[in-house]
């Protein structure tokens, strides 16, 4: 069944406006610079809930991706679709610099040729899924409803990782939970440390704003 469906969103499901849209969604680096500048604009501009955001969204991707996912990645050490099959499409943004610039030139499509020999399996959990899913989770804790949105990026970036044949169907399935749960347990925490020292830390700060989140 996974292969199925891995084969149904990766070579039938497609087209060229959906590699291009699909490798993009896939590629932080490309966005990198608008990310950097969008998070100085924020730091700059924006009050305590907007910052504090930018801070506990931080913390729980760094923790996420860099110990949860890390860990887990070698742990199951799971090939990717692309280096276990023949014959899956590996779409992917033109290699440019800077690597924005890849956002406006042709996409990179090219079918896989399995080589398991020296394969480090990275497929689970899907590190671009953990992190969307955990930025959008924040975002609701910090903004209600209105940071609901996040999750459509966050399903658009879960989707690509398998169109472009980086993460098995149950690989994106299964990290989404993942995400959710280890998020929640941070924004628990989170809170917690607020409430217990964020008056003795930061007094002023503390007396405006009690509580760390409003959702």
């Amino acid at each position: 069944m996974d292969e199925k469906l891995l084969l149904l969103i990766n070579r039938e499901w497609t087209s060229p406006v959906l590699d291009k849209i699909m490798a993009a969604a896939s590629s932080f680096d490309a966005w990198l610079p608008l990310f950097v500048v969008l998070i100085l604009v924020v730091f700059w501009r924006g009050g305590f809930r907007a910052r504090a955001f930018l801070v506990t969204m931080g913390l729980i991707v760094g923790i996420n991706d860099g110990i949860v996912a890390h860990i887990l990645k070698h742990e199951v050490d799971r090939p990717r679709p692309h280096q276990s099959h023949n014959d899956v499409r590996i779409v992917e943004l033109a290699k440019a610099r800077p690597r924005c610039a890849a956002l406006f030139k042709p996409v990179e499509v090219r079918m896989s040729r399995a080589e398991l020999s020296d394969v480090q399996g990275r497929s689970f959990p899907s590190g671009h899924t953990i992190n969307t899913m955990s930025v959008a989770l924040v975002a609701v804790a910090f903004y209600g409803a209105r940071g609901a949105w996040a999750f459509v990026i966050a399903g658009c970036v879960a989707y690509s990782r398998i169109y472009t044949g980086s993460h098995w169907p149950s690989d994106v399935l299964t990290t989404i939970p993942l995400a959710f749960g280890a998020t929640l347990l941070w924004l628990a925490l989170g809170n917690w440390l607020w409430q217990r020292y964020g008056a003795r830390f930061l007094p002023r700060v503390h007396v405006r704003n009690p509580l760390l989140f409003s959702a």
